[in-house]
């Protein structure tokens, strides 16, 4: 049986990449510090994910196990050295932590003469996370452990799509993911291309489907959470049931919409079933998700290369419009949550600053013509 290491035992590397892993026939180590978690994989050596519609379809996921990575370091570092394929679910900013771990088993593969290819892929909400990570791991390799990578292990991006909301269930393996999911991988970079997974699709050029992701599932539901928190709603289909935000939505899409078909050529009318896909999903009614987990860190949302300052400067390069996204933004520099920090800061930024200077702390932007529009519309609202 093929083994795949995956690190993130949360709901998303259970509900998501470990069943398209069990799917292939790999057998999974859960690599994670969550004590519950890992004891539960190991002593079950199986959990069930529940596809969330009207037919609440039950999937086992069988042969797995779990790792703690704080407790038993060399348990992982000796499985990395033996996987046919190593991925993880555990968010961009803990990447780092993990790098090490994997130089360590990546040595140990070296030193145990195994000359199968390998391929590290980082299922992560980000753009080149598996470069990312890589550069991290590199950190951590000498000359002789670099040759060995440049020849035998591969780092290629993919970009992950699936809602796996918050969920609290007695079973703490139990999880409820949406029926859509899509995971693209670079091909550019694999090294192992005897392992090519179903339901996986492989590209030549990555970038097209992250930027399609990005500026449609994640634009668009930060777009009904900050809408639907001004209209004070504490849930998303409680948010997108109310037309205004609905509407909000369907146009913000349409202006990221017209930046993507511009930029990449994606055909037009594919994209506009793309975009009704989006909001389908949004409409689920049998998945509920919390507008504070949506909309939670404004200030990173508000980034530079992020779902909305990345479009609205694009859009304009192109003299396009981006007017519903220009007064989305101005609805996450309004939003107030007292239990997120980065909106608690956002607003102390807004009390001791001007608006102009906030906007141009946290968006990063120089036009000043930008930075404008966004104040007469942070102003109006």
């Amino acid at each position: 049986m093929l083994k795949a290491v995956h690190f993130g035992a949360g709901n998303i590397g259970r509900g998501f990449i470990g069943e398209i892993l069990s799917k292939n026939g790999f057998e999974i180590g859960f690599v994670d510090i969550n004590d519950t978690i890992i004891d539960e994989l190991n002593n079950r050596k199986e959990y069930l994910i529940e596809i969330a519609d009207e037919n609440q379809e039950k999937i086992k996921i069988e042969n797995v196990y779990g790792i703690n990575s704080s407790t038993h370091p060399q348990d992982v570092i000796d499985n990395i050295a033996a996987a046919d394929i190593v991925t993880t679910a555990i968010g961009p900013n803990i990447l780092p932590y993990i790098a090490e771990l994997i130089a360590k088993g990546i040595k140990q593969r070296r030193v145990n003469n195994n000359t199968n290819s390998l391929d590290v892929i980082a299922c992560e909400n980000m753009i080149g996370g598996s470069q990312f990570l890589y550069d991290k791991v590199s950190e951590y390799l000498g000359d002789d452990d670099l040759e060995y990578v440049n020849e035998m292990i591969g780092f290629p991006n993919a970009a992950v799509d699936r809602i796996v909301p918050i969920q609290h269930h007695d079973d703490p393996l139990f999880v409820s993911v949406e029926p859509f999911c899509e995971w693209v991988v670079d091909e550019s970079t694999l090294k192992n291309e005897k392992i090519e997974l179903d339901d996986v699709e492989y590209v030549s050029d990555l970038e097209p489907y992250i930027e399609r992701k990005l500026f449609s599932v994640n634009t668009g539901h930060a777009t009904v959470a900050y809408t639907g928190a001004s209209k004070g709603y504490k849930t998303i289909l409680e948010a997108i049931s109310d037309m205004d935000v609905l509407e909000q939505l369907k146009h913000v899409l349409s202006e990221t919409g017209n930046l993507l078909v511009d930029k990449w050529g994606f055909d037009k009318d594919d994209h506009k079933r793309y975009i009704e896909k989006i909001i389908k999903r949004f409409e689920n009614p049998y998945i509920s998700d919390d507008i504070s987990r949506v909309a939670r860190t404004p200030i990173r949302k508000l980034g530079y290369n992020e779902r909305f300052i990345c479009p609205t400067r694009e859009l304009k390069e192109r003299g396009l419009a981006y007017n519903y996204l220009i007064d989305t933004v101005s609805k996450v520099l309004h939003y107030q949550d007292k239990d997120d920090e980065q909106s608690v800061e956002l607003q102390e930024m807004i009390k001791n600053n001007t608006i102009e200077d906030v906007i141009r702390r946290v968006t990063g932007l120089e036009d000043e013509h930008l930075i404008n529009q966004i104040k007469v519309t942070y102003e109006k609202n």
